[in-house]
């Protein structure tokens, strides 16, 4: 899915849905990069060639870049709602 440039992340691709995470990829925009609150044991890596992964559960929507909300609705076998909106 295609996000603001704004929000420093290029397309969001999901690369897996299991019964209690997603795990998604997207390359990096901008320059620098941050998450926080990502529920259930979710977190971020550094992937090589400038983008990020990561892995959020049901729960509170993690904050991106200061700027973006993400957050998994819900989770149901093999398919997800997510919801992203601006911070704040």
């Amino acid at each position: 899915m295609t996000v603001p440039e704004k929000y420093g992340l290029g397309p969001i691709e999901v690369t897996a849905i299991t019964g209690s995470e997603v795990e998604m990829a997207a390359p990096l925009t901008g320059s620098g990069y941050s998450v926080s609150g990502c529920s259930g044991g979710g977190g971020v890596s550094s992937e090589g060639g400038g983008g990020v992964s990561l892995s959020c559960g049901e729960g509170p929507a993690a904050t991106i870049n200061d700027a973006m909300s993400l957050k998994v609705v819900e989770i149901h076998d093999t398919a997800a709602v997510l919801r992203i909106e601006p911070a704040g």
